[in-house]
């Protein structure tokens, strides 16, 4: 089983507003993180929301994600993502790919790539222009480390000790996060960032 988490449940300080419910092309932008990991194919789909969830859950179609509340969502996106794995303890699935929920410009091609890496290594993350970002994939046996990383930075330096494989992605567009109004204006108008 191959199981995919986007992470969404953050208050969107920067933005001023809840971001997973800002336009972007007519749809709420995390529409747009869930569709692309919803046509991956994966056997499950989870999205962990926090700040804004009652709002998320009433106006964004979820593309059959199964919503987890984080109730711990301002320790930042660690608890997000412990968050989602608790949901999945039990399934025992062979790997998780996780997203971000305001990176709508997210590819399924980026995912599906994500994971044939990672079937070769214990981790493997996507860059853009050599710097690290979205999907990352990671292999059953990193999961339960996962449980105990805590901070606004995730997995990151779990997957450095673990020697995560990086992945050129560039060809396929997607790796830009959506933190500002201005940045969302910009690839409303085809920019990438």
């Amino acid at each position: 089983m191959i199981a995919g988490l986007v992470l969404a449940a953050g208050s969107a300080e920067r933005f001023g507003a809840p971001k997973q419910l800002a336009e972007l092309d007519g749809r709420p932008l995390l529409e747009h993180s869930l569709g692309a990991m919803a046509a991956a194919g994966l056997d499950r789909l989870v999205v962990v929301l926090g700040a804004w969830a009652e709002e998320v859950l009433e106006r964004v179609d979820l593309h059959g994600a199964e919503p987890v509340v984080c109730a711990r969502w301002a320790e930042g996106q660690s608890a997000s993502l412990a968050s989602g794995l608790a949901h999945l303890e039990g399934q025992e699935p062979e790997a998780v790919v996780v997203a971000l929920g305001d990176q709508p410009r997210l590819s399924t091609a980026a995912v599906a790539r994500i994971l044939d890496a990672c079937a070769g290594a214990v981790a493997a993350r996507a860059t853009y222009g050599g710097e690290p970002g979205h999907p990352v994939a990671m292999a059953a046996s990193l999961l339960p480390d996962l449980r105990d990383v805590t901070g606004d930075v995730g997995a990151r330096a779990l997957l450095r000790r673990a020697g995560v494989l990086e992945v050129a992605c560039d060809d396929l567009g997607g790796g830009a996060d959506v933190d500002t109004p201005a940045q969302l204006a910009r690839m409303g108008e085809g920019g990438s960032r």
